[in-house]
């Protein structure tokens, strides 16, 4: 049997091990179906800090959810084996060598066949790890979902920051461009090309007004259709979500998606070949509720009931 969360009718959700849901605390990938792992990191955010206290606290928050997905049948405990595998052990004085240390610890996991999911921690992240999972499966699809498309050239002279990843990889050919989708992206921009030239590449992006007061669920089908069988990554910045929803965020665009559309479109992505995927810029300073980080917890959850294995009921 798979290892399944603490019941919080066996002990209290408030106690316990602060795992994702719970779940068994381990060192290595073996034998995993699917491993999450912490990137506690805020040294490439531009505007407010804190994003270093997101991993802890979507983990505590996390303890609220329950192993089924009742409103969709996903039981994703009884057919994967999951686990925690703790934080990547970053250089909080060095963004150079944390960019290295976060693909050398991906790189370590992925000698197992195991699906990572990452839990920020700045966006700044996910370049790092598409260079893991591009060694393991090759260039992947990306849906990336955000109220920015982060694709400066640099940031205050840096070519490596949160506003930067995806630049990156089409530059160094992580990720197939006209398999990118990039959906919520909003707000004022230095110039009128900042979301422009990544169209050019062959990015799909799909700006928020244009979804405003609509279901994502048609999107998502056009998105599994044109990506295929081809391997995914999916890269969800909690700062896609209107502040209403999310404010617990350093980079807060307004007029953003709704947690219905998030969840629409994440179930919308069932049967993607999903090889990672990660859930960041929570910033708990931010989160004086706790409310954002449950947000988080929660669509991490959603992409795990949408990964290839899982058993619906």
């Amino acid at each position: 049997m798979p290892n399944q969360p603490i019941s919080g009718n066996d002990l209290a959700r408030f106690s316990g091990p602060q795992t994702f849901m719970r779940l068994p605390s381990v060192e290595t990938a073996a034998g995993l179906d699917v491993g999450f792992i912490g990137v506690p990191m805020d040294i490439g955010t531009s505007w407010r800090s804190g994003t270093r206290f997101g991993p802890k606290q979507v983990r505590e928050q996390s303890a609220m959810i329950r192993p089924y997905n009742i409103q969709t049948g996903a039981a994703p405990f009884d057919s994967l084996q999951c686990a925690d595998l703790g934080d990547v052990a970053i250089n909080t004085f060095d963004l150079a060598a944390t960019i290295d240390i976060i693909t050398d610890t991906y790189d370590a996991h992925l000698k197992h066949d195991m699906i990572p999911i990452g839990i920020g921690g700045d966006h700044t992240m996910t370049l790092p790890i598409l260079r893991s999972i591009a060694r393991k499966h090759g260039p992947a699809a990306l849906v990336h979902v955000d109220a920015h498309a982060d694709v400066s050239d640099d940031m205050f002279g840096s070519k490596v920051a949160h506003g930067t990843p995806f630049r990156r990889a089409y530059e160094e050919g992580l990720i197939t461009p006209s398999k990118v989708w990039q959906i919520g992206l909003r707000g004022t921009g230095y110039s009128a090309d900042d979301f422009t030239e990544a169209a050019g590449w062959g990015f799909n992006q799909h700006l928020a007004p244009a979804l405003w007061h609509k279901s994502l669920t048609p999107l998502a089908k056009d998105i599994v259709a044109a990506i295929g069988s081809q391997p995914t990554y999916i890269t969800f910045d909690i700062d896609s979500l209107d502040p209403a929803f999310a404010p617990g965020t350093g980079t807060p665009e307004i007029g953003g998606l709704t947690t219905m559309q998030a969840m629409e479109l994440i179930r919308g992505l069932r049967g993607l070949n999903i090889v990672g995927a990660d859930m960041v810029e929570v910033s708990p300073p931010y989160d004086t509720s706790g409310n954002t980080a449950l947000v988080g917890a929660n669509i991490i959850y959603e992409i795990l009931s949408v990964l290839p294995g899982v058993k619906y009921r």
